[in-house]
């Protein structure tokens, strides 16, 4: 059964006649994305600092969001986080509210990433930005006041798509992040899967919209077999950091996440799988009017406490 929270978003939006990610321009889709997230977003918490900086890599400026929670006295551990949107649409701001709430509940830096969209920036444009965003963050640990061996990376969605290969990318290069945090990822580009077959119309997500966010993103066909745009292709998951993986039961990328996080437990990787069975694509942002977005968000915040070993 749909969540009844979700059943009743869901119809809100049907009669008040949004249109479907797919019939816009990105530059429609990104202003409708903002414009929603006042009314199913959660008020935003405090927390001690926010800092909007910058960094530069292969002549390219990263803008980038670092919370810090308050009461912080001495180097805290961090998550690098990567929004969702589809590799097209988000922000710093449209994830605004959930980067403070972990920060605040996980009790940890949080350096939000505004990597490069499509279709302007075509892949590997953002898988390049996630890699370089956690060394970044890694070589500047003492200034951010960040201890650099408890350094976590994660992300929802699209977001979930690079933080995972990113980890495969930092694995190759001797790095390990100590967590991929991983909110319904996306993890084959030319999905298969009985999810995507069942939830791919009704349900917010729609396979037109998925097959829109990937046309911005991708290059041609070929990318979809690459890793680093479908994570779940890589000749090998060994040695990768470990996962908390978060999916939704009528989401068409359901089992894209349960699919990885098989992968690294077959790979030796601990992996924790949870699913919200009852829940939408995209719900762990709408805590104002999901309830279980709420929850969701709280266990992702326990899972970094534990992946830092603070509690």
């Amino acid at each position: 059964m749909l969540d009844p929270q979700a059943q009743a978003l869901m119809t809100l939006l049907s009669e008040k006649g949004i249109p479907p990610v797919h019939t816009q321009t990105p530059p429609e889709a990104r202003a409708s994305y903002r414009a929603r997230r006042s009314f199913t977003q959660p008020d935003a918490p405090e927390v001690g600092r926010v800092q909007d900086l910058s960094f530069k890599h292969s002549g390219v400026d990263i803008a980038v969001r670092v919370y810090h929670p308050t009461g912080a006295s001495q180097a805290l551990p961090a998550l690098v986080y990567l929004h969702g949107g589809g590799w097209t649409v988000g922000d710093l701001d449209t994830h605004d509210v959930l980067c403070r709430s972990l920060c605040q509940q996980a009790h940890g830096v949080v350096v939000a990433v505004d990597y490069r969209l499509g279709p302007e920036h075509k892949f590997p444009a953002g898988y390049d930005d996630a890699v370089a965003a956690w060394q970044w963050v890694a070589a500047q640990a003492a200034a951010l006041g960040i201890d650099p061996a408890r350094i976590a990376i994660g992300g929802d969605s699209a977001g979930g798509n690079l933080a995972a290969a990113a980890c495969l990318g930092l694995r190759d290069l001797g790095l390990k992040p100590v967590l991929q945090l991983l909110i319904y990822p996306s993890t084959l580009m030319a999905p298969e899967t009985a999810s995507y077959q069942t939830n791919g119309q009704g349900y917010m997500l729609t396979r037109d919209s998925m097959a829109w966010y990937s046309g911005n993103y991708l290059r041609g066909p070929q990318d979809t077999l690459d890793w680093r745009a479908s994570p779940q292709l890589a000749s090998s998951h060994a040695h990768l950091p470990p996962a908390f993986v978060l999916t939704a039961g009528f989401d068409p990328l359901r089992d894209e996440g349960l699919l990885y996080a098989d992968a690294l437990s077959r790979a030796g990787v601990p992996a924790q799988y949870i699913c919200f069975e009852r829940q939408i694509h995209g719900f762990i942002t709408m805590g104002r009017v999901l309830q279980e977005a709420n929850t969701a968000v709280a266990l992702c915040a326990q899972a970094l406490r534990t992946a830092w070993k603070q509690d």
